[in-house]
């Protein structure tokens, strides 16, 4: 019914788009040609071909038992130790969760999964980057409330869609998803072809431009709330779904695998509530075009 289909970022909201995909597709039979994501969105996407959720949260769970704080301060003072536990716990779980056998069956199994990252501008290091990006970033998440945000493109920052089937091995999959949700400080830069990158967000957290045009009926899967919209609406020809209410998981909050489960639960429970409510949908979904098309 669907044939493409988008992760939006979020880090740990994204477990609501694997509730709201562990009951939607199998009772549509939703079998996408092509898939876009960002930044955990991405890694969701992945994880969904790759491996199983509850799996997966069981892992974190079991991964956090020894991790009680999202800050470290006290190694500011200490050489070679890192205040954020973030990038060490993240590309840990990737390699345990797609890596090995999950990456071959991901390779075997997966559609055409697009990642999208962003490309820092020109005219700026990559530490200055990092200021005036979280600052855009910021001021259209909380001031604007943009679903498809057009700051970061002003400030100069590019998308760049690798495919995951062009990675070769699980390593390349691991670093292709790190360079789509570099999100310093809490990860640092990670760099492909000699040239730094950060979180695709910073161009679009919701990456339809990954998508092809006039490419088919497209359900796009957001993590959080925009509260001019209702849970399912149309924009732009796509079908769009988002969390009913704000979820339980903070995005970089690595101390609270209860709150995943939580927000994996949620979207459980909006998956029904819209296969309940399809066909009020109109019909067969139409095609999603980029933005500024027709």
């Amino acid at each position: 019914m669907f044939e493409q289909v988008v992760f939006a970022g979020g880090g740990h909201r994204c477990w609501w788009q694997a509730g709201f995909w562990d009951v939607v597709a199998p009772a549509i039979d939703l079998r996408p040609r092509v898939i876009a994501g960002v930044s955990a969105g991405a890694a969701t996407a992945c994880l969904l071909y790759a491996n199983d959720t509850r799996a997966a949260l069981a892992y974190y769970r079991e991964a956090l038992q020894s991790n009680r704080r999202n800050a470290y301060w006290g190694n500011l003072l200490r050489r070679g130790r890192r205040v954020f536990p973030h990038a060490a716990i993240y590309r840990q779980a990737l390699k345990t969760l797609v890596g090995g056998e999950h990456f071959r069956q991901l390779m075997w199994t997966a559609p055409e999964i697009r990642v999208q990252f962003a490309r820092i501008p020109r005219w700026l290091g990559p530490r200055s980057a990092v200021a005036v990006g979280l600052v855009a970033y910021n001021i259209e998440k909380y001031a604007w409330r943009s679903l498809h945000p057009r700051f970061g493109r002003a400030l100069g920052f590019e998308s760049e869609v690798v495919r995951v089937q062009d990675c070769r091995s699980d390593d390349e999959l691991i670093s292709l998803i790190i360079a789509s949700s570099c999100t310093p400080p809490f990860t640092p830069i990670e760099y492909r072809d000699g040239r730094p990158t950060m979180d695709g967000g910073l161009v679009d957290n919701v990456p339809v431009d990954a998508l092809d045009d006039a490419g088919g009926p497209t359900l796009v899967l957001t993590t959080r709330r925009y509260p001019q919209h209702a849970p399912v609406f149309a924009r732009a020809g796509c079908v769009y779904v988002q969390p009913s209410r704000k979820v339980a998981a903070s995005s970089w909050d690595y101390t609270s695998p209860d709150t995943y489960e939580q927000t994996w639960r949620q979207g459980c429970e909006d998956g029904e509530a819209f296969l309940r409510s399809f066909p009020a949908l109109g019909g067969s979904p139409q095609v999603c075009p980029r933005r500024g098309s027709s």
